[in-house]
């Protein structure tokens, strides 16, 4: 391609393609542009609810600070004041998630956490973040955590702990891949054989299904967090 031209990928979207030809392979970007569109969205509530903020909030400054207020209760119930520093990670993963989810529900659009690649991209992250807080806090003493509780196990638990870490972003992976494609199969079929009696319904349903996903991402992430943040027994 020239120089100075917009990348393919950057310029299909926007001609309503969902995938494209490059060097005889075939790509499938859709779910990148509804990962734009979530994090628009974000953006968008942010920059909203920050230039709104009063002292008596408002109704959308009240929905944001039940939700963040609710959840940063919960981590902290459950790690301690160490959950405050890693909050702001775990609350932005739960957003995202979230809001890719629900954005599935919206007719003719896709939920970009329906594609493995875009799990598979948080899960890395989430895999790699938490160990580094362990790094961080531990050096190289973190060693410790895959160990077990007596030196002499460490032949045998060093190894399974080391695959069990490595299943981890495998599981977070696929788990959020086989629900939120699942229930897209589903609705569409739901569309196809009653488009109105047998959709409506099943939107509420399948609305707290996608909340209680993110939910367990959020959840998940936060055990391997304190895992990480406790000391080595």
């Amino acid at each position: 391609m020239a120089s100075g031209l917009p990348h393919p990928l950057l310029l299909a979207p926007l001609a309503g393609m969902d995938s494209i030809t490059i060097n005889g392979e075939v790509v499938n970007f859709s779910h990148v542009f509804y990962t734009w569109i979530a994090m628009a969205i974000l953006f968008s509530l942010a920059f909203l609810v920050r230039g709104q903020i009063k002292l008596v909030p408002g109704k959308l400054q009240n929905v944001f600070e039940v939700i963040i207020g609710g959840l940063e209760d919960f981590v902290v119930s459950n790690i301690g004041e160490d959950g405050r520093k890693i909050f702001h990670v775990l609350i932005a993963l739960f957003l995202f998630i979230i809001t890719m989810n629900l954005l599935g529900l919206v007719p003719g659009f896709d939920a970009p956490t329906a594609n493995v690649n875009t799990n598979a991209a948080m899960a890395l992250f989430t895999f790699a973040y938490y160990n580094w807080v362990g790094l961080k806090r531990w050096g190289v003493g973190y060693i410790k955590h895959f160990c077990g509780p007596f030196w002499w196990l460490t032949p045998l638990m060093l190894p399974l702990e080391l695959i069990s870490h490595c299943a981890r972003p495998l599981s977070l992976t696929l788990r959020l891949f086989g629900n939120i494609r699942g229930e897209e199969i589903v609705l569409i079929l739901f569309f196809l054989l009653a488009p109105i009696v047998g959709t409506i319904p099943i939107y509420f349903l399948f609305g707290l299904a996608k909340c209680l996903q993110a939910f367990i991402w959020f959840m998940l992430s936060m055990i391997y967090l304190k895992g990480s943040l406790e000391h080595a027994h």
